[in-house]
């Protein structure tokens, strides 16, 4: 980009040379000259540019008559290099000439001129800022009487309504906090409450103000903070289904809006408003959608006209924006979809528990908190002695201490994390859990957020003689949302059909090698072959993408012992290492199979080369959850490869039964089974290692 800039402004200099003083082009060129000089500033910050660029602008501005066209974009071009100016040097003169080119430039935008709002909004914006360096309340005043008249010229479509709406909310809640006047914060509350009615599809701007409204909503603790989130998460979705499929375009608000379900869930129980809690969760974290053709194309259209501020487009949004409602009125009648954009309603969701309590983990900045869902009635609120700082202190402890598993002996320094977990999170849901008489043995599933997804919730327990563990009380699962849990239910096979199993082991020709592969194969060969109804295995030159997916598309059950490569950020890059090149879990899902029962993921983070992440294999899990497998087994860290051969073996014996078949219902019960027999043989961090994901 560098040698374009350079490349511009060479030319530039260049075309002002053959405009001799007079000529009539002249003032333009300035101002191209002074436009590249000052994007260089912007990506370089040579202060030296910036001066020459304001030198060049006033030239440029000198030139023009009073009545010229490009004089109102002249003046403006020169206030914002002033405004860089100021904001990189701090003199306040030029804060000072900004404010003065923004009412000349006003006085050019007389009543009914299309520029009059957004002028007005940038002398508002130049005197809320002198405001904040000299305190001067005239200047404050002033800004909220012109923000005021810029946010009524905007029609109801204008794209840049919200922002407006904002700019007139910080302006007052500056005020309150000067004067102290609640009519300034009620006001403030009740402009961003107009953003709970826009009339379109939120834009990224949109977004954003609504999580500002949710942030200084819960920082007031004013009314207004559930209905600030609700908005917000409102708009996560429509941003999201605006979205084209690019990871690019999901990376530029995912940053902006990583805390966002977990602080609305937090700001739900402090309301004590606990169906909501569940619902804004689990609305913020599944947002896996499918999108009619129709639809797609109308979101493309409607995001081009959102991303241009110009005001002219207001009626092409409104008009889209009546189509839009229209098909997704049409999208709520198509069985199954009749939630589509809008939040999953708990009466829905507590289907999730059907089998076992749900215990939803959630850490947040304004604290840690558990709720447990049951088959009936409300959720339990279990609030949760901890702060997320410390959940993220303990979280980086276990992870570090991850990476020497095997290779030395640690654990004492595991014992005392398992036992911090029972102590502050997993003993206080334990308790309440036998006050809602769930009987020891019985299943529960752990739906862990945030840094707790990095914890082994499963293995907490306090670890002296005479006292049980959480794995001697109850069988744990994990499940990524209580809609995942939902859907893998629905799909779980009830009848008698056959049972066809496939077994694959990638061994890349790069890399070192897994010498555990074979054996573990034939050792699930030696269980299941006279099981099942065809066994299939794959290794060597045969175990490549095309050839698993084509497997994938012809057996239900998997067994998969390979290198994982997880992405926590982006779950579904996460992949396996086959002969050929990486097996995406992006590809699994793509293939759309909805009859997929089990899968075993012998894969360990060692091997993957990850080293920011000990806990991902727990993603890889989950993300094969989503991918539409009702059952995972999957490793948190790295597994010795004798303890993954006896765990293997173990686990596929107590998971069929005693007609002969397999149940992806029982692995669960089959895994934690197979460990308890095996606990006296292996090493503590061998025994918690496996975890299991799903139905």
């Amino acid at each position: 980009m560098s040698d374009l800039d350079e490349a511009a402004i060479g030319l530039h200099r260049a075309a002002l040379e053959l405009l001799p003083p007079g000529h009539s082009n002249r003032s333009m060129i300035l101002n191209n000259l002074a436009t590249s000089l000052h994007d260089r500033f912007q990506q370089q910050g040579i202060t030296s540019e910036l001066d020459e660029a304001i030198k060049l602008q006033r030239a440029a501005l000198e030139l023009l008559p009073s009545y010229h066209s490009n004089r109102l974009m002249f003046l403006n071009n020169l206030a914002a290099s002033l405004h860089d100016r100021f904001q990189q040097q701090g003199m306040m003169s030029d804060l000072d000439e900004v404010i003065e080119l923004h009412r000349v430039a006003l006085l050019l935008c007389p009543p009914g001129h299309s520029d009059r709002s957004s002028s007005l909004n940038n002398l508002a914006a130049s005197l809320r800022e002198r405001f904040l360096q000299h305190r001067i309340m005239s200047d404050l005043n002033e800004a909220i009487e012109v923000n005021r008249t810029a946010l009524e010229l905007l029609p109801l479509y204008h794209s840049d309504r919200s922002m407006f709406i904002d700019n007139l909310a910080l302006s007052l809640q500056d005020r309150f906090q000067q004067w102290g006047l609640q009519p300034d914060l009620d006001k403030v509350f009740s402009l961003c409450s107009q953003l709970s009615h826009l009339p379109h599809p939120a834009s990224r701007t949109d977004l954003g103000v609504a999580q500002s409204w949710a942030a200084s909503a819960h920082d007031l603790n004013h009314d207004s903070a559930l209905l600030a989130y609700k908005t917000a998460l409102k708009f996560l979705d429509q941003q999201v289904a605006l979205l084209s499929s690019s990871l690019h375009h999901f990376d530029v608000i995912k940053e902006a809006v990583s805390s966002l379900a977990a602080d609305a869930f937090s700001c739900s129980v402090r309301h004590d408003a606990l169906t909501t809690a569940v619902e804004l969760v689990e609305q913020g974290r599944d947002t896996g959608m499918a999108l009619a053709e129709e639809f797609e194309r109308l979101s493309f259209r409607l995001r081009n006209a959102l991303d241009k501020s110009a005001e002219d487009q207001s009626p092409q949004i409104q008009q889209l924006s009546m189509q839009w409602d229209d098909i997704v009125s049409r999208i709520h009648t198509l069985h199954g979809f009749s939630r589509f954009l809008l939040p999953p309603l708990f009466s829905d969701l507590q289907e999730a528990a059907e089998y076992g309590p749900v215990i939803i983990l959630n850490s947040s900045q304004y604290g840690c908190d558990t709720l447990v869902v049951l088959s009936t009635g409300d959720p339990i609120h279990v609030p949760l002695n901890i702060t997320q700082t410390a959940v993220s202190k303990l979280s980086s402890e276990f992870q570090s201490l991850a990476k020497q598993f095997g290779s030395c002996d640690c654990e004492d320094e595991l014992v005392i994390i398992l036992r911090q977990l029972w102590a502050v999170v997993v003993g206080p849901v334990v308790r309440v859990l036998r006050e809602c008489m769930i009987h020891p043995g019985s299943r529960i599933w752990w739906c862990p957020t945030a840094e707790f997804t990095l914890l082994p919730i499963h293995a907490a327990g306090p670890y002296k003689a005479n006292r049980d563990n959480l794995s001697d009380i109850y069988i744990s699962s994990y499940t990524l949302t209580l809609s995942t849990l939902i859907r893998a239910r629905k799909h779980v096979s009830r009848d008698t059909s056959p049972q066809h199993f496939v077994a694959i082991g990638g061994d890349p020709d790069k890399g070192r090698e897994l010498e555990c592969v074979a054996p573990e194969l034939a050792i699930v060969a030696e269980c299941l072959e006279p099981v099942v109804s065809s066994f299939t295995s794959l290794e060597d030159g045969d175990a490549t993408v095309q050839g698993a997916l084509d497997a994938l598309n012809h057996n239900h059950w998997l067994h998969l012992t390979c290198h994982g490569i997880p992405n926590r950020t982006q779950p579904f890059e996460s992949s396996f290492a086959m002969h050929d090149r990486p097996l995406m879990i992006k590809d699994i899902i793509r293939s759309d199979r909805q009859d997929r029962e089990f899968a075993f993921l012998s894969a360990c983070h060692a091997t993957a080369g990850d080293e920011n992440s000990p806990a991902e294999s727990i993603h890889l899990a989950a993300a094969m959850q989503f991918s539409g497998f009702c059952s995972v087994v999957g490793s948190m860290w790295s597994v010795n490869d004798d303890v993954a051969h006896q765990v293997a073996y173990t686990f596929y014996g107590y998971l069929v039964d005693s007609s002969g078949r397999m149940d992806c219902t029982h692995a669960a019960v089959a895994l934690h089974e197979a460990v308890e027999s095996l606990s006296k043989e292996i090493p503590i961090e061998q025994q918690i290692v496996f975890v299991h994901v799903g139905v």
